[in-house]
């Protein structure tokens, strides 16, 4: 379910996190900070479904606490708890591989339950909510479009819950606009995902393979780079433009079925976001340069992944 461009991601801040420490590390260490990294991403996944599953039901809280008032009138007697019934919130809460991480993950301990609270009542305000409320039988259209509604409009576009998500989700930036969209096409088709296998083994052969490649050959990945850069001190190159074309190399030469444009799109679009302003420009230059040597120089060596 992890794409690509997410992936170069995480092997970007591990190989960071390894040049920065101050404490050597051990063979395997990367390894297993890679794996973390993963892990948080399928956290936040479950932790955002889970979310808006508790909004849902709130609805049988809500009724509760109205229904026990001391003085109740035919309303407080009468709350709507057919959001709480939602179809595809009892599939996923059903789902085995979700229950499976409810328990491993156990995002009930970071639930801010008078947010929940809070964002139920601004549902129940809310026109879209007396629309669904009102029909008689349950659609499943709008079963999916009234959650795809809370979503958008109730938690991605309130800056308290992204802050909420923030201080608990250290990768929202990195992985947040990724797991909405897995989580709307979830809700698509609730119970088809299994959360065991957020990445692959393809995909994590990848990120690994990438990872190891640029740790035991950095030295060769660097002799690449430091005749592009001209006037340019290699000691004052941003360490993160200099780890991110250290991976490009690494693909033109060792991963024979990504195209050298891919490659070289994927670290421009990296380096601008994560690096400094003039990253992009920066990375593209060195990394188009290299690609065109090594195609002179009779080194490039690709297939078409169509027919790998």
């Amino acid at each position: 379910m992890i794409n690509r461009r997410n992936i170069r991601v995480k092997v970007m801040q591990t190989l960071y996190t390894i040049t920065t420490s101050e404490t050597e590390t051990k063979p395997g260490d990367a390894v297993k900070i890679l794996q973390r990294h993963f892990e948080q991403t399928r956290q936040l996944f479950i932790y955002l479904t889970y979310f808006l599953s508790e909004v849902a039901n709130y609805a049988e809280t809500a009724a509760h606490n109205r229904a026990s008032k001391h003085l109740t009138t035919y309303e407080d007697l009468h709350v709507s708890t057919k959001i709480a019934g939602n179809e595809i919130v009892l599939k996923i809460l059903d789902d085995a591989s979700f229950k499976e991480f409810l328990n491993k993950d156990k995002p009930q301990q970071l639930l801010d339950k008078e947010l929940v609270k809070k964002i139920y009542h601004e549902f129940v305000e809310t026109k879209e909510y007396k629309k669904y409320i009102s029909a008689a039988q349950r659609d499943k259209k709008e079963e999916r479009e009234i959650l795809e509604f809370i979503l958008d409009k109730l938690l991605l576009n309130k800056e308290y819950f992204l802050s909420h998500i923030e201080d608990n989700f250290s990768n929202w930036e990195d992985d947040g606009e990724m797991i909405v969209l897995l989580l709307v096409n979830y809700l698509q088709k609730p119970g088809s995902y299994n959360f065991k296998d957020m990445i692959s083994e393809e995909k994590f052969n990848f990120a690994k393979t990438l990872l190891q490649t640029v740790q035991e050959k950095s030295e060769l990945l660097e002799n690449f780079v430091i005749p592009k850069l001209k006037n340019w001190d290699p000691e004052r190159i941003a360490l993160l433009d200099m780890i991110l074309m250290k991976m490009g190399v690494a693909e033109f030469l060792y991963f024979e079925t990504i195209p050298p444009k891919v490659t070289i799109n994927e670290y421009i679009d990296l380096a601008k976001e994560y690096s400094t302003s003039q990253s992009g420009q920066f990375v593209n230059g060195i990394l188009d340069n290299i690609h065109k040597e090594l195609v002179q120089q009779g080194k490039m060596h690709k297939v078409d992944f169509r027919k790998a």
